[in-house]
């Protein structure tokens, strides 16, 4: 999330100078002995070309560039993981046998870039001490809701049956065994391919609501729905095999990648749920995309959490010294290792309330979050805003917190 223009070092320096050996750097999750280093990682978004490429259709050179300038900015930053979206619309940034070539790259789904992005991002993240997140969003299709956009070998055109159109978008529905088996194929082989240090999944599972939508899964639960006391339980089951199954398959095939989940920062509000959080958010993923995302970190099933915490210290309907120790509390005692997502995007946003336009906002999250040792470090979204740092509040965290490598 910062710029930085530094001639590639080896691993191994790299390595060295962050107080780490090789061997820590792809040593397995918290259930396998990894060491007590802080996350300092960035998101590198690729869906609708938030952050890279800067646009559909350059040339191969100048894609690969801005591929490493990111790296080379993390680098700059005193960051140590790169968290790489390469699934983000039912597509791929790699050569995969289930999934079209994304269109971000050359404009043109389906259309092979004549590179291999995720390979390249391994290779040249590794080569600078940096960790390589694959992120994938695993049921988002189309941020469009026309199947004749896609390509006509695209699976969800395959089977159109798998398909949901919901708030504009297409989605595959989560509530049918062979799509949450497809997801897990298409996803799966990318962790066979490529030495990843992790798997990562953002909060999309069940998509956000829409006032006056309906996500019409009846077939699906008129089906699979038998058991369960209504909708929204089947539902959430069906999210918990996701990541049950997922986290299962990962350690089959790499046993030292890692998986980590990133989703919104409230689990359920406490006058929804005596053990929720002290806010008063407008979403709660256990009730609204039907993520138990509380029960995944007790039942061990991630390696690491990295909720969404994007309000400031003091915010009304989610104060950010309210969530932190919750989210403290509720991985205590796990082994599941929590990390802090962060907003950088707001800093000195003029939509945003007045702390965001403090330079210092996003240093004092990190002042806070260290009286709590369960916060191991934290998330920066996104690399645009590591880059570009609008009013200086990425320098301002690396200059008080991350002053050594």
């Amino acid at each position: 999330m910062g710029r930085i223009s530094r001639r590639a070092v080896t691993i191994g320096a790299a390595l060295t100078l962050a107080g780490l050996t090789a061997g820590d750097a792809v040593a397995g999750g918290p259930h396998r002995g990894r060491p007590r280093h802080e996350m300092r990682g960035m998101w590198l978004a690729t869906v609708a070309n938030r952050d890279w490429p800067s646009r559909p259709g350059l040339t191969v050179p100048e894609q690969r560039a801005e591929l490493l300038a990111h790296l080379d900015t993390a680098v700059r930053r005193r960051l140590n993981a790169v968290i790489f979206q390469v699934r983000p619309t039912a597509d791929a940034l790699w050569p995969s046998p289930y999934e079209p070539w994304s269109d971000v790259v050359t404009g043109t789904q389906g259309q092979d870039p004549g590179w291999d992005p995720l390979g390249t991002a391994v290779t040249e993240a590794h080569r600078r001490g940096l960790e390589l997140h694959a992120w994938f969003n695993p049921y988002r299709v189309a941020n469009h809701t026309d199947p004749s956009r896609l390509i006509p070998t695209h699976p969800a055109r395959v089977h159109p049956d798998w398909v949901v159109p919901y708030g504009g978008k297409l989605y595959y529905n989560p509530g049918l065994p062979q799509v949450r088996r497809f997801v897990q194929d298409a996803m799966l082989d990318a962790v066979k391919k490529y030495a990843i240090d992790a798997v990562h999944f953002d909060d999309y599972f069940y998509p956000y609501p829409v006032a006056g939508q309906t996500f019409d899964d009846d077939e699906a639960y008129a089906t699979y729905g038998g058991g369960f006391v209504d909708r929204a339980a089947w539902r959430r089951d069906n999210i918990d095999r996701l990541v049950r199954e997922t986290a299962h398959r990962i350690k089959r095939t790499r046993p030292r990648a890692r998986f980590g989940i990133s989703p919104f920062g409230v689990w359920r509000n406490r006058a929804t749920d005596p053990e929720g959080s002290d806010t008063t958010a407008g979403v709660q993923t256990y009730d609204d995309l039907h993520a138990d995302t509380r029960r995944w970190v007790r039942e061990g099933w991630i390696d690491y959490i990295c909720p969404q915490v994007y309000w400031n210290i003091g915010f009304a309907a989610a104060d950010y010294a309210k969530l932190v120790p919750w989210w403290a509390d509720a991985v205590r005692g796990t082994g599941v290792r929590l990390y802090i997502g962060e907003a950088l995007y707001k800093a000195g946003d003029p939509a945003q309330p007045a702390a965001w336009q403090d330079p210092a906002e996003l240093s004092r999250h990190l002042t806070y979050a260290a009286g709590f040792p369960e916060a191991r470090g934290h998330v920066f979204f996104s690399a645009k805003e590591v880059g570009q740092d609008r009013i200086g509040a990425m320098a301002r965290v690396v200059a008080d917190h991350y002053g050594r490598y």
